[in-house]
């Protein structure tokens, strides 16, 4: 964790009371902490910490964008983030995650590194679904995309037009028989779009 030293906070060494600190993640931090969702970034962390006897009470305010591939075209998107989070720490004999806002830290090390959590916080913040906008995605990989899709969605929602007629299986222009248990199933993408 030595590239991830500037995270560490010396809880024990903390006086009673409120504490800010200030992060500024960029690219370096996302290649770094190799994480699988997002690699590039600029992304401001605003931390305070309230110590009281017991336990360390962090609030971060996370604000900023990151790239992430488009699932459609795979080409880089901007997504913004604004997200708030919250953990708070206690002592104890060794590490452990009571919760996922719960975290024990061992007394005798007295210091937590946030590098991994604040990671953690900007993934959970970008919507399971990244699509550029209608128009926007890479042309040729869409063109691509549209004559391998075998239907698309009457909504218009993946941006590829469907002009209502089933497509007959082919190949080399040769019809080919398609399995009957799959039939089911198409009345279920049928029921699906209307």
């Amino acid at each position: 964790m030595g590239k991830f030293k500037l995270y560490n906070v010396d809880l024990k060494n903390l006086t009673p009371g409120v504490h800010e600190f200030e992060y500024l993640l960029e690219n370096k931090f996302f290649v770094d902490i190799d994480g699988d969702q997002v690699q590039k970034g600029k992304v401001k962390v605003r931390l305070t910490v309230k110590r009281s006897s017991m336990m360390f009470e962090m609030n971060f305010q996370i604000e900023g964008v990151v790239m992430v591939p488009c699932d459609r075209c795979l080409d880089d998107m901007e997504i913004p983030v604004d997200t708030h989070n919250r953990l708070v720490v206690k002592f104890g004999k060794e590490y452990a995650e009571e919760s996922d806002e719960v975290v024990v830290i061992p007394e005798d090390e007295g210091a937590i590194n946030l590098a991994w959590f604040l990671y953690e916080f900007i993934a959970l913040a970008i919507p399971m679904k990244h699509v550029h906008a209608p128009g926007k995605c890479n042309k040729a990989m869409s063109s691509k995309l549209k004559k391998h899709t075998a239907r698309s969605t009457e909504d218009g929602d993946d941006g590829y037009e469907d002009d209502g007629v089933e497509d007959d299986i082919t190949i080399d222009d040769v019809p080919v028989a398609t399995d009957p248990r799959w039939d089911g199933l198409k009345g279920l993408l049928e029921n699906d779009n209307n």
